[in-house]
Formats: structure tokens, C-alpha cells, sequence
């Protein structure tokens, strides 16, 4: 599929460009060609390194609680860290962007990706743990908001299909890290430490790609050139006077707080549901590998529908059952459930396609992105850290599975509002 995408851009470039900037020396199409295809792999290594940091620590939470002596409410808090780093960190993308360039910029999210899970493991306390743990979430909170930015510039007219692969290789990250990271960290020796220091390799090949295109961006010859409309824009939107934005935002935040607390508590669930360790493991891998299909599906298919808000209630319906499975029966039925929550976790690729969607330029993407991101991860922060604390308090799960039950019926609400066909540029001008 990355063959067919790049073969296709490499054709379009070839039939648009025929003459050689220089006698003897490459021709412009070449030049494009060679890039386009370090941007694919670029986009599809960086992807998969955006959720590892978390859900390798979700698989391990219970070894990492007792190793640093942690509460059920820091624990919590633990897991409210990577939406409040993204919410943080992430506003700050666009204005980077511009002084140094996408590609610049990702390639300096992944570096501090890397950094991050090396140290982290080995930090010796829970705040240093933490400081660790944000130096990496600071990584992925650029790399998220630039990421549908990227996609826009380099392939106006494929943003269902990149955003699939994208968010393909997102959720084949995150499955991956929740499925092997406990028998890897026992093939290793049963060091937790060991078993989340290892992810950093990963992190380190998601640099390689992005070197040649930091490198020649001063050049000239890896950056697109912005169409001219673009060009012409203001430098920003009033992007809260758009209710498509607030829309987006909100259905942004409810999906991100349902993924973390998925993401940090699903394996603890079924563990006290008489779940083994490896089995619960496998059970979150589950969760996350149906985003795996489904994320390259879903743009494409919304994409070319005028509404989006048809697939918002029917993810949104299937979270409800699987939530509904978590409360009655979480053993008995739990490979059904995972099965269920992964399909309504599908609600990220969707956002992500929305926000390409409702934004006619490069420029309003950026502004749309950071907006809907950065606002959405700060209402998704509360949502992990209740868990916790509910969970500590009242000694079981009903309430809050009954807390996240309750959470998806807005998020079905917002998201059929964002959905509909219009952009921000028309709402923000009014």
C-alpha cells in the first residue's frame, strides 16, 4: 500500500516536472520523488512510536506502582500526564512549525521520544520518573498536531489515505507495545525497567527518515510549495469564534479520555477480574489492534461521505456495549469487550480526518490541529486520574466504568456536530 501511494505521487511529479535544474544534475521530479518517499517512511515509523511510551507502561503499571511505591491515586495521575502534556506541548507545534518546518520539528519529537524512554525507567523516583515521562509525551504532543499538517502539505489531494496509513501505523504501535511488552520484558530477565528502557529503539530508527529532509529544507528542494491561495491567508484564524472547532475539540478531548483511561486501566480491570498478567496484556493488544484495519478504513470511507456523523454514533454505540460487558461480566466475556472498545477507539483516526477535513489550507490545518488538540487533551485530563481516585476509593470497578459509560453519550453528540460539511475558514470569517 506505501508502494502504490508513493508510485502514484512519484507519477503525478514526473508528469508535472520534465526539465533538469541543472545540466547533468537531478530533475526537480527525482529530487520530489526520492523525498516523498523518505516523508511516507518518515510519517509511517514516527506513527508508530506515538503510543508505545504509554500503553508498554499501561501493560506494566502494576510492576512500575509496586518498583516506585506509588498510590492508586499517583498512578492515576500518571495516566492523566499524556494529555496534559499534549495539551501543553502540542499548542506550541504550529508556532515551531513556521520558524523551523514540520519535518524539523517531528524529527526533534522523535529525539526527545528516544531520550525519554531511556531515562525514565531508570530515573530511581516517581517525580523524576515523571519529569521523564513528559520529556517523551513532549515528543508525541508536537509530532500529533504536526502529523495531519504533513499529510496536507505533501499529499493535498490523498488525505483519507495517508491519515489511513497514519493512524494505521499508530494503532500497530500501540497494539504492538501492549501485546509483547510483558513477554519481552520476561525473555529479558522480568525487569520492568528493561522492558520500557527497550522501546527507545524504536523511537531511534523514527529519526533516520527526517535527517535528509532537515537537511535539505534550506535548499529548497524537499519542501512543497504552498499553493498560492494558501499563501494569501491570514496568518490566523479566529478559530474560537468557529463552532465546528469547538465541536471538534470537545469530540477530541471524550475519545482521548476514553483511549487513556483504556490505554492505562483495561489491563488492571481484567488483572482484577482473575485475568492473568499475560493474558490482560494480550486483551489491551486487542483493543489497540483493531485500530489497526479500522484506522485505514475509516478515513476513506469518511472521506467520502458528506457527514461524518453516521460513523461517530455507530463507534459510539459499540463503546456502550463494550462498556456494558466491562460492568456485567469482565472475565467471561472479555475478549469480546476488547474486541468492542477497540472498534469505538477508532474515534482518533476519525478525529484526525475531520480535522484535514474542516480546514480548506495548510495553514488552517495547523491553527485547526493545535486548537482541537491542545483544548481536547486538557479536557481529557481529568478523565484517567478520576478512574484512579474512584477506583481507590470505592474498591472496585462499577464506578468508574459507570463514569466512562457516561462520558460517551456527549461524545456522540459533539462528534455528530463536527462532522458536518463545513470549514472553519467560512465560520471563523463570520
Amino acid at each position: 500500500m506505501m508502494g502504490l501511494m508513493v508510485s502514484e505521487e512519484t507519477r503525478t511529479e514526473k508528469s508535472t516536472t520534465v526539465r533538469s535544474s541543472a545540466p547533468g544534475g537531478p530533475t526537480p521530479a527525482r529530487t520530489r520523488a526520492w523525498a516523498t518517499r523518505l516523508v511516507v517512511l518518515g510519517i509511517v515509523l514516527s506513527a508508530l512510536n506515538l503510543r508505545p511510551a504509554i500503553t508498554s507502561l499501561g501493560a506494566l503499571l502494576e510492576e512500575v506502582r509496586d518498583g516506585l511505591g506509588m498510590s492508586g491515586s499517583m498512578a492515576g495521575l500518571l495516566t492523566s500526564v499524556p494529555p496534559l502534556c499534549f495539551a501543553v506541548f502540542g499548542v506550541m507545534a504550529p508556532r515551531l512549525a513556521r520558524r523551523f518546518g514540520p519535518a524539523a520539528v517531528v524529527c526533534a519529537g522523535m529525539v526527545a521520544i528516544t531520550a525519554g524512554l531511556l531515562i525514565r525507567p531508570y530515573a530511581g523516583s516517581t517525580p523524576a520518573f515523571l519529569a521523564a515521562s513528559a520529556l517523551a509525551l513532549m515528543g508525541i504532543a508536537v509530532s500529533n498536531v504536526l502529523m495531519p499538517v504533513i499529510v496536507k502539505r505533501w499529499f493535498p489531494d490523498r488525505v483519507g489515505s495517508m491519515t489511513g496509513l497514519y493512524s494505521m501505523a499508530l494503532a500497530l504501535g500501540t497494539a504492538t507495545a501492549a501485546a509483547v511488552t510483558v513477554p519481552m520484558t520476561n525473555l529479558l530477565g522480568g525487569n520492568w525497567q528493561t522492558g520500557l528502557a527497550v522501546w527507545a529503539a524504536l523511537a531511534a530508527a523514527a529519526v533516520l527518515p527526517w535527517v535528509p529532509l532537515v537537511r535539505d529544507r534550506g535548499r529548497g528542494s524537499a519542501e512543497p510549495a504552498e499553493p498560492a491561495p494558501a499563501r494569501e491567508q491570514p496568518p490566523a484564524l479566529r478559530i474560537t469564534r468557529s463552532r465546528t472547532a469547538w465541536a471538534l475539540a470537545v469530540f477530541f478531548g471524550l475519545q482521548a479520555t476514553a483511549a487513556y483511561i483504556t490505554m492505562g486501566w483495561m489491563a488492571q480491570i481484567f488483572r482484577d477480574a482473575g485475568v492473568p498478567a499475560s493474558t490482560a496484556g494480550l486483551l489491551l493488544a486487542v483493543t489497540m489492534v483493531m485500530g489497526v484495519p479500522l484506522a485505514f478504513v475509516i478515513p476513506r470511507v469518511a472521506t467520502r461521505l458528506p457527514h461524518q456523523g453516521p460513523i461517530v454514533l455507530v463507534l459510539g454505540v459499540c463503546g456502550l456495549a463494550g462498556y456494558a460487558g466491562l460492568y456485567f461480566a469482565p472475565a467471561g466475556g472479555a475478549w469480546a469487550w476488547a474486541v468492542l472498545l477497540g472498534v469505538s477507539n477508532c474515534a482518533f483516526p476519525l478525529a484526525l480526518t475531520m480535522v484535514g477535513m474542516r480546514a480548506r489550507t495548510g495553514a488552517g490545518v495547523a491553527q485547526l490541529s493545535a486548537f482541537a488538540q491542545s483544548t481536547g487533551y486538557l479536557i481529557s485530563i481529568p478523565g484517567p486520574l478520576l478512574v484512579g481516585v474512584l477506583y481507590q476509593h470505592s474498591g472496585g470497578w462499577g464506578l468508574p466504568i459507570a463514569l466512562m459509560t457516561g462520558l460517551m453519550i456527549p461524545q456522540m453528540a459533539v462528534g455528530f456536530l463536527a462532522g458536518r460539511n463545513r470549514t472553519v475558514e467560512e465560520e471563523a470569517a463570520r
